[in-house]
């Protein structure tokens, strides 16, 4: 998608996904056989429910049925929440994942497991899970020494509801 079309749908969507309290993460228009697709990504700090996603998917198609930003051809609206192995990239993305066990790969080389303590304005504190045994340890990393994060998906821990009950 060209840098004019992707800022031209950035300025037409982002007030309408604003107006939900969400956040406009992605827009991509990629091809699928003759048609293409538009994919619109969002999230909030309580997550999107699907609902949110219908209604806002309406919103957005009558918005583009008004103007020709996406021109003549046919194309397919998907409008989501990011799936949990999404890149953490922006600094709301390492917030929303406090707490959750993160992979870390960074630009001195190393790669890096642990849970997301805290964050502030300059990077995160993390407690490395034990090895063998051993307890867990705490370390601090900024920012700039992160070249790449995402979320590690957990399939048996206790979400902070069931821990609290």
């Amino acid at each position: 998608m060209s840098t004019t079309q992707s800022e031209r749908l950035r300025g037409l969507l982002e007030p309408l996904v604003s107006a939900e309290q969400l956040d406009l993460e992605e827009i991509e228009v990629s091809r699928a056989g003759r048609r293409r697709v538009l994919r619109i990504i969002v999230d909030s700090e309580e997550g999107v429910e699907l609902d949110a996603c219908a209604e806002l998917s309406r919103a957005i198609s009558e918005k583009l049925d008004e103007t020709d930003a996406m021109g003549d051809e046919e194309y397919v609206l998907e409008v989501s929440s990011p799936g949990a192995d999404r890149p953490l990239t922006e600094h709301r993305h390492y917030v929303r994942a406090t707490g959750r066990l993160a992979k870390l790969h960074l630009h001195e080389g190393g790669e890096l497991v642990a849970r997301i303590l805290a964050v502030d304005e300059e990077g995160l504190d993390l407690e490395v899970p034990g090895v063998k045994g051993r307890k867990p340890t705490s370390r601090r990393v900024a920012f700039d020494e992160i070249a790449k994060a995402r979320v590690e998906i957990e399939f048996s821990r206790k979400d902070k509801k069931e821990e609290e009950a």
